[in-house]
């Protein structure tokens, strides 16, 4: 279920953008690039006639049509889109918490949880040596394929690390999986902790 709001302040701009672009029938898709990860930007975008998906969830407001992009939902649950005028204009702010990290529940994929458990739960710990780790994909095997960056990358603990400490803790909080990988290039030691 969408759970977004746009406040009045930001529904009037947007309005008043959207009547200068002379499309009738324009309004706005409102989408995540890179969710999930610490990459993610939640954007707001122009949606001209027929450019909408079948996946999107619509939001009808007042003079004009707001799209969620279908596979953003879970990032943008949450978001508030507003727009407070200033002296030289105005800004319009996106706050989405959820758009790195959505919340989770028994239904959520696989990808999702383990991307939780990574950045809520193994990154943090990482990040005391100066490390982190990501998700690359998920094999047909159920196996979580890795890359760690940063301190561990090319650590000599890294091993113990992987084995002792992240899949253990994601074999225990995503049952799905049956293990992980380690696609890291551990020959460049330049950044490496130990």
């Amino acid at each position: 279920m969408l759970n977004v709001t746009i406040t009045p302040s930001a529904q009037t701009y947007l309005r008043e953008l959207l009547d200068k672009q002379n499309c009738e029938g324009i309004g706005i898709r409102m989408f995540v690039s890179n969710p999930g990860t610490a990459q993610a930007e939640t954007c707001i975008a122009y949606c001209r006639p027929g450019e909408e998906k079948e996946e999107d969830e619509t939001l009808e407001l007042e003079g004009f049509t707001a799209h969620f992009d279908g596979a953003s939902i879970a990032y943008l649950d949450e978001a508030k889109v507003d727009y407070a005028a200033d002296k030289m204009g105005g800004q319009l702010t996106i706050r989405a918490p959820n758009s790195k990290m959505p919340k989770i529940n028994d239904d959520s994929s696989v990808t999702d949880k383990i991307n939780y458990v990574l950045y809520n739960e193994v990154n943090p710990g990482l990040a005391s040596h100066g490390g982190n780790v990501s998700l690359l994909e998920i094999t047909e095997d159920n196996f979580a394929v890795l890359k760690f960056g940063g301190g561990c990358q090319g650590c000599s603990a890294v091993d113990l690390t992987l084995k002792q400490g992240v899949e253990k803790t994601l074999l225990e909080r995503v049952p799905e999986l049956a293990g992980v990988r380690d696609l890291t290039d551990h020959t460049d030691k330049s950044q490496a902790y130990y």
